[in-house]
C-alpha cells in the first residue's frame, strides 16, 4: 500500500496487538453505553409505577415484579435479631452502612426488609455504630427494590453459621433468604424520607444517576480505540527511499 511517498508495511506483533485491543476497547465503550441505558429503562419503569396508588404488602409472600419500584405500604413490627449493616456506603464523603432491617408483617411470620437509611461509620469497624430500632406496630411506607444479582466482590461472603453476621457487604436476598428461619417476601423497601419509623439519613438517589458518567466512559474508550488504530497507522507509514521510489 502506497501513500504520497510511503509505503504501508505493517508488522506482525503490532498488527496482533491491535487487531486483539482494538475490538476490546470498542467493546468497552458499547458495554458502557449499554449500562447507561439499562439505567435509563429502569428509571423509566419506576417513574411509571411511582404515579400508581400504593401496594400493600400483606403476610403472604408476593412477587418481585408485582411490587417493584411501587410505592408500597405495610403494618408490622420490627426484628431487630435479623439486622443488617451494608458496608462501604458513602455519603457527602463519608464512610458508613445502610442499617436493613426485617419487619414482621402483622398477622403472620412472613418478614419484609426495610432499609432504614445510612448511619455514619463507628469509631472502627470492628466497633459498630449503636442503632436505635423502635418497638411496637409500626406503619411502613416506601419504595420496593429489588437488589442487584450482578454485583463485583473482591472475595466470596464468608460461608453462613449460626452466628449472625451484622455486617454484609451487599444485600443478597438469596443469600439472606438461607441465613434466617423465616420467609422473606423478594424486596426491600426504601423507607420513605417522611416516614417516623425509626429511619436515619435517607437521601434516595435516583436510579438513572450516572448515566453521563457512563457516557463519559464510553466517550473514552472509543477516543483510545480510535488512538490505537492511528498510531499503528502513523507508525506503520514508512518512507519510501529513492530506490523503492524509482522501481
Amino acid at each position: 500500500m502506497k501513500i504520497a511517498g510511503r509505503r504501508f508495511r505493517p508488522t506482525l506483533i503490532p498488527a496482533l496487538v491491535v487487531i486483539i485491543l482494538f475490538p476490546i476497547l470498542v467493546g468497552l465503550g458499547f458495554w458502557q453505553l449499554d449500562r447507561a441505558e439499562q439505567k435509563r429503562v429502569i428509571q423509566a419503569e419506576y417513574d411509571a409505577r411511582s404515579q400508581d396508588a400504593p401496594v400493600g404488602i400483606g403476610p403472604r409472600l408476593q412477587d418481585a415484579d408485582t411490587l417493584r419500584f411501587y410505592h408500597v405500604t405495610t403494618k408490622g413490627g420490627y426484628d431487630s435479631d435479623y439486622q443488617v449493616l451494608i458496608d462501604n456506603r458513602v455519603q457527602a464523603g463519608q464512610a458508613g452502612y445502610y442499617v436493613i432491617t426485617p419487619l414482621r408483617i402483622s398477622g403472620g411470620d412472613i418478614r419484609v426488609l426495610v432499609n432504614r437509611g445510612w448511619i455514619r461509620l463507628g469509631a472502627s469497624r470492628e466497633d459498630l455504630p449503636e442503632i436505635d430500632t423502635p418497638t411496637g406496630r409500626l406503619t411502613i411506607d416506601g419504595v420496593a427494590t429489588v437488589p442487584s444479582e450482578n454485583v463485583f466482590q473482591l472475595a466470596e461472603p464468608p460461608a453462613l453459621t449460626d452466628k449472625w453476621q451484622t455486617v454484609w457487604q451487599h444485600m443478597d436476598m438469596k443469600r439472606y433468604a438461607e441465613a434466617v428461619p423465616f420467609p422473606v417476601q423478594p424486596v426491600v423497601i426504601l423507607l420513605d424520607p417522611a416516614s417516623p419509623a425509626g429511619g436515619f439519613d435517607r437521601q434516595w438517589t435516583r436510579l438513572d444517576a450516572g448515566i453521563a458518567i457512563h457516557h463519559g466512559y464510553a466517550f473514552q474508550w472509543f477516543m483510545l480505540a480510535t488512538a490505537l488504530l492511528v498510531i499503528w497507522l502513523v507508525v506503520n507509514l514508512r518512507r519510501r527511499n529513492k530506490t523503492q521510489e524509482e522501481s
